[in-house]
């Protein structure tokens, strides 16, 4: 097997991690654990992870000062709030609609791009934007009677989340030209743990360690070693062996992971309404990436 399959199945199965972590999410938030908790677990075990990763195998561990402040603003917007913001609302909502508002990440980034980097919207962008935008708000605001796992609080917190991993993608990119994606997200991870940690103390203090079973167990690895460390480390595999573009295709397939685990673990029903949500969706996200050269829209590691 070259390595070029390899990666394709690293990014297959790191996108199957993230795509799944919503039904993880629902098992441990709230009856045993506060989302900040979750927060702390995922983020404190990866930082540790990814440090004792490099103490395996050292490199240049440094970053310039110059860039120093660069990192601190990735942390927060790609590790502190995206996280708290993503275990809030994947608490709130249904997994299958975290991930398909999730796609609002490339959309996100159009409009971030546009207004930042000053890319142009072309005809192609346009109609993605409306259409991904019109499909998000078909799944909020025309919920099924018995849709009863999803709020209008929890889709919105899902979808400002994807908008702070927007900024996180475009303002870590000129990073990613500097250091190795890798040494990003470890110094990331770092400064986005000294920042979760005090916020989500007390929540942690008061894991219902003693309500746990085997399912729990298996929930709490699956999201805090499975669609933490190792997809971050399949991603950055991913983009080292096959560029960001193709690597970000992958997001389409997180959605069929959450539908099809959350219909077997959950009993959660796949609607006409979803599906048409969806379809527009999709369609969206895959205009306002038609095309597409190296730009901030091919950063799409995507992670929750």
């Amino acid at each position: 097997m070259n390595s070029k399959t390899k990666a394709h199945i690293a990014v297959l199965v790191g996108n199957f991690f993230f795509g799944c972590s919503a039904v993880a999410v629902k098992q441990l938030t709230p009856a045993l654990m506060a989302p900040l908790a979750v927060n702390v677990l995922r983020v404190g075990t990866a930082v540790i992870l990814f440090w004792m990763l490099f103490l395996l195998k050292p490199t240049k561990a440094s970053i310039q000062k110059k860039h120093v402040l660069r990192f601190i603003i990735c942390a927060a917007a790609g590790i502190t709030i995206n996280q708290i913001l993503y275990v809030k609302g994947a608490a709130l909502t249904s997994p299958i609609h975290t991930s398909l508002l999730s796609l609002a990440t490339p959309i996100a980034i159009t409009i971030i791009a546009f207004f930042i980097l000053k890319e142009k919207i072309t005809i192609n962008k346009t109609l993605g934007l409306l259409l991904g935008i019109g499909g998000a708000a078909l799944l909020i605001l025309l919920k099924n009677a018995d849709d009863k796992e999803s709020s209008s609080l929890g889709d919105a917190f899902i979808i400002m989340n994807a908008i702070s991993y927007a900024f996180y993608l475009v303002w870590a990119k000129p990073l990613m030209e500097v250091y190795h994606p890798l040494h990003v997200i470890r110094w990331v991870f770092l400064f986005g743990a000294l920042m979760i940690v005090p916020i989500g103390w007390s929540g942690f203090a008061q894991i219902n360690w003693a309500g746990f079973d085997g399912n729990s167990w298996l929930a709490l690895g699956f999201l805090v070693i499975g669609a933490t460390f190792l997809a971050y480390m399949f991603m950055v595999f991913g983009i080292a062996t096959l560029g960001s573009s193709i690597t970000g295709t992958y997001i389409y397939t997180q959605p069929i992971f959450a539908t099809i685990a959350s219909m077997v673990l959950r009993g959660e029903q796949l609607t006409p309404m979803k599906l048409i949500a969806a379809t527009l969706i999709f369609a969206g996200v895959y205009l306002v990436n038609y095309k597409k050269k190296l730009s901030t829209s091919e950063c799409l590691e995507n992670a929750e």
